[in-house]
């Protein structure tokens, strides 16, 4: 053929090429969904929601392969099934997707813009000296190896947990917590949770983690720690009775060994203090100040 024709026939289906217009609008949904795609990808490799898409995406590549070979009976099964499977998705997936439909409705952005209140203030979730008492209560009992589990909860409310214990209402102090959890005593067995600055229940039991990742290593009141920490937003100080390492369980991540500082910068984010102005708008909103002097040190 000769080269004019092929030209010929490069034009004309150049020419039926049709290349949308793409508007503000347009970049806008592709980056929304360029972003929740890839929080839905990091949010199922951190969940065991992972394994189960892999189980998942073998049964599709079988029902692929039976498709391609006209293996009629079973693709009439999976049609049948279809809605059953469907419905089954959703009872597989309930745990993660209640997790993460809380953390959705964690996110107040109202609220975070926004303020009522007419007196300049500061707003948190306990003082610094709940903050104090908790980190110096946890490391002296790491010091002697007492185990320990403190739960201090946040947005999702613990009550289904708090029932399971012996209710105290107390105020959040040092002393009190290594006598809760010292040896032969009545209330050391289970979890202290803490709500605001008292603790609210001793002896808990906690949800135990079922992830298989976890070194064999930790035994029940790690696997504990994590578990509350997969089905709430809430933040558990775990003190190790063999080895008096302190460790953090949030957001069914697992941090080993950490140091005091650590920890009280990670019960400080919890504290959530927020500065409030004597308007109706709220100015800006802050951590604890690092430079702050704690007392306990």
């Amino acid at each position: 053929m000769p080269l004019k024709n092929w030209g010929e026939i490069f034009e004309n289906y150049i020419s039926k090429i049709s290349i949308p217009k793409v508007g503000v609008i347009d970049i806008i949904e592709i980056l929304l969904i360029s972003f929740f795609v890839y929080e839905f990808m990091v949010w199922v490799k951190n969940t065991r929601a992972y394994t189960l898409l892999k189980g998942i995406l073998l049964v599709l590549m079988f029902v692929f392969i039976a498709y391609i070979f006209r293996m009629n009976t079973i693709l009439w099964i999976v049609e049948k099934l279809a809605a059953v499977l469907i419905t089954a998705l959703f009872v597989i997936f309930q745990p993660e997707l209640r997790r993460i439909l809380e953390q959705l409705g964690e996110k107040n952005l109202v609220s975070s813009i926004f303020s009522f209140d007419s007196n300049r203030g500061v707003q948190e979730r306990f003082t610094d000296r709940t903050v104090n008492e908790m980190c110096r209560a946890s490391f002296s009992m790491g010091e002697v190896k007492t185990g320990a589990l403190i739960v201090i909860e946040q947005n999702v409310i613990l009550t289904e947990y708090e029932k399971t214990g012996i209710a105290l209402d107390s105020l959040v102090s040092s002393q009190l917590l290594i006598n809760i959890f010292e040896h032969n005593t009545p209330l050391h067995d289970g979890a202290v949770i803490v709500r605001g600055n008292r603790i609210v229940a001793a002896t808990c039991y906690l949800p135990l983690s079922d992830n298989r990742e976890l070194s064999k290593q930790l035994g029940t009141r790690h696997r504990a720690g994590l578990g509350i920490s997969e089905v709430s937003d809430s933040l558990t100080i775990i003190v190790s009775e063999e080895t008096g390492d302190v460790s953090m369980a949030q957001g069914g991540a697992l941090r080993r060994g950490v140091s005091r500082t650590e920890l009280k910068e990670a019960i400080c984010a919890v504290q959530n203090k927020t500065y409030v102005s004597n308007s109706k708008f709220r100015l800006w909103k802050r951590g604890r100040g690092q430079d702050e002097k704690d007392p306990g040190e």
